[in-house]
């Protein structure tokens, strides 16, 4: 059935979830393959108000949200290895989160999309759609919003 499997993870609990899921999915279809992929925004001056980003220790902001979107992809892929999957592949991307997620779709042969409801999203999410409506929208491939 599905043999390569994506998670879009923020570090939301419905994004756990999101991981859980995929987990029992990949294991329904025979092993397939879990990548877990993390999208962050690049800094703005007009968000450095907003930014909780290291706060104490700012430098520069791109650097530090990108390091920090490691370390929530990583505690995705920790996840799914303590689960029993071990073929758990995890990707940090930055820039709009809904057209990187369908570009690694798109890139990377993904057969289905796993993602959670409702996420870390801004207020921006708010008024124009939330990240899993709009890839559920731009996916070549089925997204089981969870």
């Amino acid at each position: 059935m599905y043999k390569s499997i994506l998670v879009p993870f923020d570090g939301s609990p419905n994004s756990e979830l999101a991981v859980d899921k995929a987990i029992e999915m990949a294991a329904l279809c025979g092993g397939a393959a879990l990548t877990i992929l993390t999208v962050y925004r690049h800094h703005s001056m007009l968000e450095a108000s907003l930014s909780m980003v290291r706060p104490d220790d700012p430098g520069n902001m791109d650097d530090a949200m990108r390091t920090h979107a490691e370390e929530v992809v990583g505690t995705a892929k920790k996840r799914a290895q303590d689960a029993g999957k071990t073929d758990v592949r995890a990707f940090v991307k930055a820039g709009p989160t809904s057209r990187n997620i369908v570009k690694f779709v798109e890139d990377h042969g993904i057969d289905l999309v796993v993602i959670g409801r409702r996420g870390m999203g801004s207020m921006e999410g708010y008024l124009l759609g939330s990240v899993s409506q709009k890839v559920t929208y731009l996916s070549p491939v089925p997204v089981l919003i969870v």
